[in-house]
């Protein structure tokens, strides 16, 4: 897929966007990641956000989540390489959060999430997955930009859990978004570009201003023909 030079606004120095979060955090950087240690009056915990309806534990152990075990398929959009960071904040010091399963859902480029009986999809499991954080807290999914339904910004759904043997013991839920003018660039392409006039941004989605929506926004920075990004998940009382 050609890539538009509209799109190179990304950022130029990949590692740069990869390493440093809104909150001057250290965020995954590459595929080895990096332990570390932060303190500081920048600590910003992340806000959680509600699950929504179309959580299915689907219990999918993969990093490329953009594959339908139905009929192996592979959904089409641009692609996104994500990282996700998971910390723990205790005593004002940030710590890597190992072993925890950090689950990943979206609609598609049409709007659509995988099985859902209200959306016909019942069987299908697209754009779902879970990895578990490594040493670092790294998770990684090779996923796709999603596409928008009425009423709601663009975003992924994404969730922490600690088990005990098979008991959950800690769940933490909440929601990632996207930079307009990005989000703009992205849907000039096939196959978003069907699909005009989305009807609602960040600023007017009613779960984005629920509370630190700002700090759910994605970094991003452009590697060859697919998107790079990264989230530092910063939990308190874990």
């Amino acid at each position: 897929m050609a890539v538009k030079p509209e799109l190179a606004f990304l950022n130029p120095n990949r590692r740069e966007a990869l390493r440093t979060g809104a909150a001057g955090l250290l965020l995954f950087a590459g595929g080895a990641g990096e332990a570390f240690a932060e303190t500081g009056p920048t600590i910003v915990v992340t806000p959680a956000l509600t699950e929504g309806p179309y959580f299915v534990d689907e219990r999918l152990n993969r990093s490329d989540i953009r594959i339908d075990p139905f009929d192996n398929s592979v959904r089409s959009g641009f692609p996104v390489r994500l990282g996700v960071t998971v910390s723990r904040l205790s005593g004002g010091v940030v710590s890597p959060l190992t072993g925890a399963t950090v689950d990943l859902w979206h609609c598609d480029a049409a709007g659509v999430y995988s099985d859902v009986s209200a959306q016909s999809s019942v069987g299908r499991k697209f754009l779902r997955g879970y990895q578990v954080t490594n040493l670092h807290g790294n998770a990684q999914f090779l996923t796709v930009y999603p596409g928008w339904y009425s009423g709601r910004a663009v975003h992924m759904h994404y969730k922490v859990r600690l088990f005990n043997g098979n008991q959950t013991s800690y769940e933490f839920t909440s929601q990632l978004f996207f930079n307009e003018v990005l989000t703009t660039s992205v849907y000039s392409l096939s196959p978003y570009a069907s699909r005009p006039n989305r009807d609602t941004l960040n600023t007017t989605d009613g779960i984005f201003n629920q509370g630190g929506g700002t700090n759910l926004i994605l970094r991003m920075g452009r590697d060859g023909t697919s998107a790079v990004a990264s989230f530092h998940v910063v939990l308190n009382n874990v």
